[in-house]
């Protein structure tokens, strides 16, 4: 009878079980909350495959047949391509474990803040016009400190006539587009030849007195030769000669006479590129230069190892895309403000005043949207808000190592498969919302499974939004209309 009474019991026992059992490969939110998905272990899987890449010349260079059946434009508003690879993709490795390659990437992107919290502070203080200087004074030794990014994401273009093809960094953050040039006093090492200007037909040294001279915030003039400096917020500079020459975007077309600095002294910039792409707002940008009415890109996922697309004149902001109108800093016409009033973490707006993310009387505070910083930067009262609404909705998770360089947000992913964690959107002006996946704002720090929310606090009043969270989403410079659009899974 006993036995019978026991068998009786069972059942509820076993349900008991089942209903407080934890299932070590996945973990979920009370569903109370928006949650989206995180693949841990697909997000593991490229941390081993980006440090197995063979950068190899065949694989990634893109040759142009038949060049003389290129089109030619003059500053025309012709649909444009170049192929976008991850630095990973172009520069050997030299990490022994992930770790280590993300702490370098962490190190870089602290630079590339640093510098361009320096170059809008110099701009507000007014301390950025224009400046003529003695030749001598441009060839000083500068002090180089580390890398202004070194460059995240890079495209392939061909210069001079013949087009000598090489690899450059894209940069909305600068308006000056460069290469390294012979004779080099002092250049660093790059992948493809140095260009010699002497090879092209159709390059041309500009006069002290080009209107394109003229534009640069430092120059200065040499046996009637114009010559530029651009020097980065953390000490390190390109000089030379400013000239024009023909620019080949692939097999989709060329553009004759494109300002570009013809760098004879370079240091502590873009290891692996021949030079800079500028995107920026300037006159002098290749945006500028050759009137794109718009241009779009779409950052790949820098561990994936596949490639996208750099387009002008042919991506248009689509009916269902999130929408945000570009702002102009009057101090600073190089980066791209955008109308940005705030996240929601699990479905619920983040308590934040519209004051952190505007742009002040004196051009100091706003939100930039920045292809070369990697980690989201927040003026310091928006970060804690989103951290801490993030940290409230996932106590159910397991926390990692209390701080990794710029994060102090992780978690131990190791026995999870995959894991739900609470949804995370940025809110725009005009009401449009773009909802993040999840491998945009949790990361992995190693190959172990430790996972930290990318986001990061800055002293500046300058928030920045990075390549992390643009990855994967195709972002529409709409520049006739003052428009950015933000189309995810179009790449």
């Amino acid at each position: 009878m006993a036995s019978a009474r026991f068998l009786s019991l069972l059942p509820i026992v076993t349900l008991s079980l089942l209903l407080t059992t934890t299932d070590a490969s996945s973990r979920s939110l009370p569903t109370s909350h928006e949650t989206t998905v995180l693949d841990v272990v697909s997000s593991l899987q490229q941390t081993q495959h980006i440090l197995s890449i063979d950068p190899t010349r065949s694989s990634l260079t893109t040759t142009t047949a038949a060049k003389e059946s290129i089109p030619v434009f003059l500053n025309s508003s012709s649909p444009l391509s170049l192929e976008l690879h991850s630095r990973d993709t172009l520069v050997a490795s030299q990490h022994k474990n992930y770790k280590s390659l993300v702490l370098s990437r962490l190190e870089r992107d602290s630079s590339r803040v640093a510098s361009i919290i320096a170059k809008v502070k110099l701009a507000v203080e007014g301390a950025d016009s224009e400046t003529h200087y003695q030749p001598e004074e441009l060839t000083t030794p500068v002090i180089s400190g580390a890398s202004q990014g070194s460059g995240e994401y890079f495209s392939r273009l061909g210069v001079g006539t013949p087009a000598k093809e090489m690899y450059m960094v894209l940069d909305t953050g600068s308006d000056i587009n460069w290469i390294q040039c012979k004779p080099c006093s002092s250049c660093y090492q790059q992948s493809d030849p140095i260009f010699d200007p002497s090879s092209s037909s159709t390059y041309k040294s500009l006069t002290c007195s080009a209107p394109q001279c003229a534009s640069l915030r430092a120059s200065a003039c040499r046996s009637d030769k114009c010559l530029y400096q651009v020097r980065y917020g953390d000490g390190s500079f390109t000089v030379g000669e400013y000239a024009t020459d023909t620019v080949t975007f692939g097999s989709s077309g060329k553009v004759d006479n494109v300002a570009l600095g013809c760098g004879r002294d370079n240091e502590g910039l873009f290891t692996g590129a021949a030079g800079l792409l500028g995107l920026g707002g300037g006159a002098l940008s290749m945006t500028s230069q050759i009137k794109a009415k718009s241009f779009s890109y779409c950052l790949v996922d820098r561990d994936s190892g596949k490639s996208s697309s750099l387009d002008f004149n042919s991506v248009q902001v689509g009916a269902g895309d999130a929408t945000a109108p570009i702002l102009r800093n009057s101090k600073i016409d190089t980066f791209y403000y955008v109308g940005f009033t705030g996240f929601s973490v699990g479905g619920q707006q983040v308590s934040i005043p519209s004051s952190a993310f505007a742009v002040d009387a004196s051009g100091t505070g706003g939100v930039i949207l920045d292809c070369g910083t990697a980690v989201t930067r927040l003026q310091t009262q928006a970060y804690n808000s989103l951290r801490d609404a993030f940290v409230k909705l996932t106590a159910n998770l397991k926390r990692g190592t209390s701080s990794i360089s710029l994060f102090d947000t992780c978690y131990d992913f190791s026995s999870l498969s995959t894991v739900k964690v609470p949804t995370v959107a940025f809110h725009f002006t005009g009401g449009k919302t773009l909802n993040l996946p999840a491998k945009n704002y949790l990361i992995p720090i190693d190959d172990a499974g430790t996972f930290c929310f990318a986001f990061a606090p800055t002293s500046s009043s300058l928030s920045i939004i990075g390549n992390v969270q643009q990855q994967g989403t195709r972002i529409t410079y709409d520049l006739a209309n003052h428009l950015i659009g933000l189309s995810a899974n179009k790449c």
